[in-house]
């Protein structure tokens, strides 16, 4: 006959090795879930630890026929207006005194500034604006038309040879059809609202009027052949319907670079918010006026769905307003793209 005390015993080393069992598939349960997450944590690190893009530097530029291009390419992304402005020493096919570099930075080497480094790589490409595959000498050309506001080069013209290959050495050993990190633009919080305009107003009079000018008007060299820094509208700005003139691409480019000298990609100045409500105040065609584009017979993004979602005219694919596309908010344009499969285009 059992006494208590074994069987009181026997229970005992039942629950020992029940919690024992307990432990182990707990333990089990929580090293797989930090394993995870420390798998997770080091695909994120993997990811941030990309390298930046860092285009060559000029001194490897190779001295032959193709350097001389080279040169001669990086020498009007920087002086455009001095060889092709409406003073220009070699033709006048633009329409302003801007340079290419006013737009895209550092002659288009700076990250997140408009730049050059895996545009080579992916031209040619479809274009939603257009709604045609563009040849990189034809996307030169769309920028002479646009934000230049002038007219196109011949494409077998020296300037349209050149500038394609100081773009193609600026992207040097960026796979064909491929991105690199850098090349875009950085990516910002969309509001809850619409932008704001008359609080961007407030902002640009902070921290951009002091080299824009207060007028918009930009500032210029000191003998007023271009621009030390280019208007952003008025008569000599960028088009109505220039890659600028959308407020998410504007705020995007502002993010990483403005103000200048002060932001940077890694540590930028203006908030998400104050980005895009200053885009606003500077893309405002009720209040800021600008050139419009001269050839009106064939419309932007004839295919419409391919329509950049922060582009303000119509007709557009959804029901949204031509306000909400300008200004937003864009996150129930998005979520409506999303829902219905159709591009959803930056």
């Amino acid at each position: 006959m059992k006494t208590v005390h074994q069987t009181s015993g026997k229970i005992k080393t039942k629950v020992l090795a029940l919690s024992i069992v307990s432990f182990v598939i707990t333990f089990a349960a929580c090293n797989s879930n930090e394993n995870k997450a420390a798998s997770g944590e080091k695909k994120e690190a993997n990811k941030d630890s990309v390298a930046i893009f860092t285009p060559p530097d000029t001194s490897t530029i190779p001295h032959d026929k193709f350097g001389e291009m080279v040169r001669y390419g990086r020498d009007l992304v920087v002086n455009t207006a001095k060889y092709i402005g409406p003073n220009g020493i070699v033709s006048k096919n633009l329409g302003n005194k801007m340079n290419c570099t006013n737009c895209h930075l550092d002659a288009g080497t700076r990250p997140f500034g408009f730049n050059f480094f895996s545009s080579h790589a992916r031209y040619p490409q479809y274009r939603g604006r257009e709604n045609q595959v563009l040849t990189m000498g034809q996307r030169i050309n769309n920028c002479i038309e646009r934000p230049h506001n002038g007219t196109p080069l011949p494409l077998d013209s020296k300037e349209i040879v050149a500038m394609c290959c100081y773009i193609r050495w600026v992207g040097t050993n960026v796979p064909v059809g491929q991105h690199v990190k850098g090349d875009e633009s950085l990516e910002i919080e969309y509001l809850d609202r619409a932008a704001n305009p008359t609080k961007g107003a407030a902002i640009f009079a902070e921290n951009c009027a002091s080299c824009h000018g207060a007028s918009g008007q930009g500032q210029w060299n000191a003998d007023s052949s271009t621009y030390v820094y280019p208007p952003l509208w008025g008569p000599h700005s960028y088009q109505v319907g220039s890659s600028p003139h959308r407020v998410i691409k504007l705020a995007r480019f502002i993010k990483a670079n403005m103000p200048n000298l002060k932001a940077t990609w890694k540590k930028p100045v203006l908030t998400d918010e104050q980005c895009i409500d200053v885009a606003a105040f500077v893309n405002d065609d009720r209040i800021h006026e600008r050139p419009t584009k001269k050839n009106k017979a064939i419309p932007d993004y004839p295919e419409i769905k391919f329509k950049a979602i922060d582009y303000g005219i119509g007709p557009f694919i959804d029901s949204f307003s031509a306000l909400q596309h300008k200004f937003g908010p864009y996150k129930p344009i998005i979520e409506y793209r999303k829902a219905h499969n159709l591009p959803i285009v930056f």
